[in-house]
């Protein structure tokens, strides 16, 4: 079996590792004979904490298990170069070595743990009292340690300048020294040569070094006096060894402890200096820490203040939300006080229309009949439903439901209600239906053209608000001439609304859907679509508003009226179409008005126009054309409707805007916005309540009552 010797090596091929070399060279002239295998064992402390940039040190069980491993790593790759400086040695670099590193706290602990684990033959260290930077334990320095600690089953030797202290295998002491490098290699000195030869030839220096050097001396003197029998050879060998221990070599140790001193110095003040700026770097970290700290707590500050403000800014956007709503709960109740319908009794119709008379007869529907009569000394037509159409009281109430919430200027005004008998009390349109206009039924007369232009513009008008209605568009599904109705100074309104929904979902003008709905209106008014699949949409009554316009320009039957006028148009005769009962027809803007008319007699919806942004404005640029017209400065019985307050339906004496843009009479619109704060045309919130007098239009109001008084 081969025999092993291990040299424990030290830090550094220097000052540090002079002993370590020495114990090395000892080895291989003394001990490699006797054995094949070297080992240079190199004690390392365990790895368990990792410095930070801060000066701090972190435990490696808290450090990313990766990361941990990659400074391990590094440590033991830098304290394997330890070994470097001693496999370049002269006349031992040719040597084979192995190399073993240790990882403990406890230098001592670690060998005498590895050589008795190991087929360890020897262990060779250098002496401590020649290595001042050996790590050392608490009480007693590494060899010593081993010496004391080490089994018997290797021999420890210690290694100083002039002497070898060992520890043989299966012995339980060792006082036996050699002198030097001859001492040693020579084994036929006698006892006394040996002794004296042994005996250190310096003063020590440190505690450590003192007793071992009194120990040494002491048994030199002991050996002497057993080999020398006489006094004289006492004498002489006492005179010898006064000799080995003169002062020639005291220069020599206080040389060597002036070294030892000064490096020690130095040592001690680069200590001093790592101190020092270990403990900047902590005060800095410290202070470093302290800032953070600080900014920590102001981030924590600012987030409970925005918290803070947050919470505050919803309690006061809740508190006014809440104030908001009541004060529109309060405008809406006052404006619905104002607008509620009112109730009459059986009896108060009865009077009014002396008991259903046939003389008070004004007209008849599908749903009953109505009846011109006098309720609260006003002018009102009372549509009555007929008794036997009892499948038809859902639309009646239907009708009362929607018209409580309509007011416009081109829609019929509903004043009140009577449930008992189902009557439905409106404001009189004394001019009658524009069907009895086109025909001229009932003895009406034809209307001048700039008239006709103006009908069809309040028309659509009306259409838009209902269309517009929001949160559902309301589509009226039954107009023609019958339901348009012309008041006082020819003022346009729509009436039976009874017939229109509140639709809950409106289907997209370009998609085509089927609705379940009866179908409901005037055959030749009604939109092709919605008869064939039973949809309606805003869109419908378009195509109904586009068969008026037809006949307003042409006065005749809508019976085939459109292929006729499509016709005209293949043949380029439209201006033969129009109404020959009318003579002054401007050709131009007639042309434009039935273009627009076919335009919105398409067959599908999606191809109709936009009301509100294509018709309108091209109706009211034709208004416009007919208002500025010669012609309409001789007309005695037409107004413009703009001269009309929209509150009171009468022509304005005193005209003021308000801030919605509209003009009212000042009196009427002073009262209104007493309760309110909107608008009675848009129902939007006003910006502001201050009236401006309209003097524009006061003049033209003026010049047209002059013209009246002239006719």
């Amino acid at each position: 079996m081969t025999t092993t010797v291990a040299v424990a090596v030290n830090v550094g091929g220097g000052g540090q590792g002079s002993g370590s070399k020495r114990a090395l060279k000892w080895a291989v002239e003394n001990l490699l004979p006797q054995s094949k295998r070297i080992v240079l064992v190199h004690v390392m402390p365990t790895i368990a904490l990792i410095p930070t940039p801060s000066g701090d040190r972190i435990p490696i069980k808290d450090i990313e298990p990766r990361a941990a491993a990659n400074y391990i790593d590094d440590i033991r790759e830098r304290a394997q170069q330890v070994f470097h400086p001693y496999t370049s040695l002269q006349n031992i670099a040719m040597l084979d070595f192995e190399t073993l590193l240790l990882e403990n706290d406890d230098v001592s602990a670690a060998l005498v743990d590895y050589i008795s684990h190991s087929n360890v033959k020897s262990l060779v260290m250098g002496s401590a009292s020649s290595l001042p930077f050996w790590r050392k334990t608490k009480t007693k320095q590494v060899p010593e340690m081993v010496l004391k600690s080490a089994g018997n089953s290797s021999d420890v030797y210690v290694v100083h300048k002039r002497k070898v202290k060992k520890k043989l295998a299966n012995s339980m002491t060792s006082n036996d020294v050699l002198s030097d490098k001859h001492a040693i290699q020579s084994k036929t000195y006698s006892s006394t040569t040996s002794s004296l030869s042994q005996t250190p030839l310096y003063s020590s220096f440190s505690t450590d070094q003192t007793s071992w050097s009194e120990m040494t001396v002491s048994d030199s003197l002991s050996d002497a006096h057993r080999n020398f029998s006489t006094e004289d050879d006492f004498n002489v060998a006492n005179r010898t060894l006064d000799k080995k221990i003169s002062l020639p070599e005291a220069p020599m140790t206080v040389q060597q402890v002036e070294i030892l001193s000064s490096e020690c110095v130095e040592e001690a003040e680069k200590i001093n200096v790592a101190k020092e700026r270990e403990e900047k770097l902590r005060r800095k970290a410290k202070q470093e820490k302290m800032k953070l700290l600080e900014a920590a707590k102001e981030v924590e500050e600012a987030r409970e203040l925005l918290a803070k403000e947050s919470s505050d800014r919803e309690k006061a956007e809740q508190i006014a939300l809440k104030e908001s709503e009541e004060r529109k709960r309060i405008v809406e109740e006052l404006i619905s006080r104002e607008k509620r319908s009112r109730k009459y009794t059986v009896d108060e119709i009865k009077v009014a229309t002396d008991c259903f008379s046939k003389s008070k007869v004004i007209g008849e529907g599908i749903y009953g009949k109505v009846y011109k009569g006098c309720l609260d000394h006003t002018p009102v037509a009372i549509k009555v439903l007929q008794s036997d159409a009892t499948d038809k009281k859902e639309e009646f109430l239907k009708e009362v439901e929607i018209l409580t919430q309509l007011h416009h200027p081109n829609i019929v005004l509903l004043l009140g209600v009577c449930p008992e008998i189902g009557c439905l009390v409106y404001e009189y349109m004394e001019h009658g239906s524009l069907e009895d206009h086109i025909f001229c039924h009932n003895g009406r007369e034809p209307l001048p053209w700039f008239a006709r232009f103006h009908i069809a513009f309040e028309i659509a008008c009306g259409l838009a608000f209902l269309h517009g209605k929001n949160p559902n568009p309301i589509v009226h599904r039954d107009l023609n001439p019958g339901n348009i109705l012309l008041g006082k100074h020819y003022v346009t309104k729509i009436s039976d609304v009874g017939l229109a929904a509140l639709l809950s979902e409106t289907a997209p003008d370009s998609v085509t859907m089927f609705g379940r709905s009866l179908l409901a209106g005037t055959l030749y008014y009604m939109d092709p679509e919605y008869q064939r699949t039973g949809t309606f949409r805003p869109k419908s009554d378009l195509y109904s508003f586009g068969i008026i316009l037809l006949q307003i320009l042409t006065g005749r039957h809508p019976n085939g009226l459109l292929l006729v006028m499509e016709n005209a148009i293949v043949s380029k005769s439209l201006t033969s179409m129009l109404d020959s009962s009318v003579k002054d027809w401007p050709l131009e803007e007639s042309v434009e008005l039935i273009n627009i008319a076919l335009e919105c007699c398409k067959l599908r919806c999606r191809d109709r126009p936009d009301l509100v942004k294509f018709v309108l404005p091209s109706l009211k640029r034709l208004s416009d054309v007919a208002d500025h017209s010669k012609t309409v400065e001789k007309r005695s019985k037409f107004a413009p409707s703009y001269y009309f307050c929209p509150l009171l339906f009468e022509i304005m004496e005193d005209p003021h805007i308000a801030a919605d843009g509209f003009t009212y009479e000042r009196r009427a619109i002073e009262t209104w916005l007493e309760k309110n704060d909107e608008s009675p045309v848009t129902k939007n919130k006003l910006e502001h309540l201050n009236l401006t007098p309209n003097m524009t239009l006061l003049a033209g109001i003026r010049e047209w009552r002059s013209h009246q008084l002239v006719n």
